[in-house]
């Protein structure tokens, strides 16, 4: 009898703090569909890095809405990113297939999240490889793909997302690596922002070295392709007819 008590407490502790997840979880991914995210955890982490190695606390995040960052930089992250970013609801299981053949192999490890995941991952989750980490991953991916429309995904993704060293979002990091306000910038500055972001800690947008080089020319390739074949109509913003 007594074990039978022990157990009932357990389940319901259980049960009420994964209730008590739940609530909280939907109730900040319907906050910030509609209020700016002002720090990510990724943000704090990285604070707490630099000023453990005795390094200056570097943390540049200024948050603009979608309409005052360029739509060639909103393109340029779909080409390098996410190329069926408009067509799924938060999961590419094509993306995900190819990259577990990739990693069979153990040359390297190649990821396939889509934009929708990692904004999840920026916005609410630390980094890392877990399986608890991904599986809160697909949580947080399910409920923005249901909150929230693509735009808004996308706005949070463009001002949320690493992009050098302290520098996070676009606005940032156009003023960092260009001198420029995020709505200005070039398809050239674009593709070279978004060539960076698989390790935006190593590589620099601008000068950037040869292999940077060449991933910017295969974005703008990209873009060049993609600007008159996707539909941007699936969201508010008509990125097609902005990059004509």
């Amino acid at each position: 009898m007594q074990l039978k008590t022990i157990l009932g407490k357990i389940f319901r502790i259980i049960w009420k703090t994964g209730l008590l997840f739940v609530i909280i979880s939907i109730t900040f991914v319907i906050i910030y569909r509609f209020l700016p995210v002002p720090i990510t955890p990724l943000m704090i982490i990285r604070c707490i890095e630099q000023k453990s190695t005795g390094k200056e606390i570097i943390m540049k995040h200024d948050w603009v809405s979608l309409q005052k960052i360029s739509a060639q930089l909103q393109l340029a992250v779909v080409c390098s990113e996410d190329q069926n970013y408009l067509k799924h609801s938060g999961f590419d299981f094509g993306a995900i297939q190819k990259a577990l053949k990739e990693n069979e192999g153990g040359k390297r490890i190649r990821g396939g999240s889509t934009i929708t995941q990692q904004t999840a991952k920026n916005v609410f989750l630390w980094q890392g490889r877990s399986y608890v980490r991904k599986g809160l991953e697909a949580w947080f991916t399910l409920l923005i793909e249901f909150f929230w429309n693509k735009e808004r995904i996308m706005e949070v993704y463009l001002n949320s997302i690493e992009m050098g060293n302290g520098i996070y979002g676009a606005e940032a990091a156009s003023q960092f690596w260009f001198k420029k306000s995020a709505s200005n910038l070039s398809k050239d500055e674009a593709a070279a922002i978004a060539a960076i972001l698989p390790s935006p800690l190593n590589y620099k947008a601008n000068p950037a070295n040869n292999y940077i080089q060449k991933r910017k020319a295969w974005v703008k390739q990209q873009m060049n392709y993609w600007n008159n074949k996707l539909d941007y109509n699936k969201y508010n913003t008509d990125i097609s007819t902005k990059t004509n």
